[in-house]
């Protein structure tokens, strides 16, 4: 587990760099925000979370009936994670934040997608600052 990586990932970099070449600039892995957010776009309260599929259980209940090693402890483990993101999900939410949650193959196969929502978001924020 030693070589898991908590940020610099893969497909946090290829969303990083899609953004870049929109011109969204944004700051990475901000500790000072609850949850401490892969990508935050400060000016517009917008926060990108870029999940695995394993880490942060997509289909967790085929996960559980799949035979993996030492079960109990990842089952445990995977569930503290999805509790853990729904409160965070929750208390950004209720302090004006704009939290999206994109899975690794959404960013890995539709990047322009995730671009694009999250581009339409700062436009819709763009015109409540006026």
């Amino acid at each position: 587990m030693s070589k898991i990586r908590g940020k610099e990932t893969g497909i946090e970099i290829k969303l990083r760099k899609a953004l870049w070449a929109e011109g969204i600039r944004y700051r990475k892995n901000v500790s000072t925000i609850y949850g401490r957010p892969d990508i935050a776009i400060k000016k517009y309260k917008i926060v990108i979370f870029c999940d695995s599929e394993f880490w942060h259980g997509l289909d967790f209940e085929k996960l559980k009936i799949s035979t993996i090693a030492n079960k109990e402890y990842w089952i445990n483990k995977i569930a503290r994670n999805i509790e853990r993101d729904t409160i965070v999900n929750t208390y950004l939410s209720e302090n004006g934040w704009i939290v999206f949650r994109f899975w690794g193959r959404q960013i890995g196969k539709e990047v322009k997608m995730c671009v694009d929502t999250i581009v339409k978001a700062i436009e819709e924020r763009r015109i409540k600052i006026r």
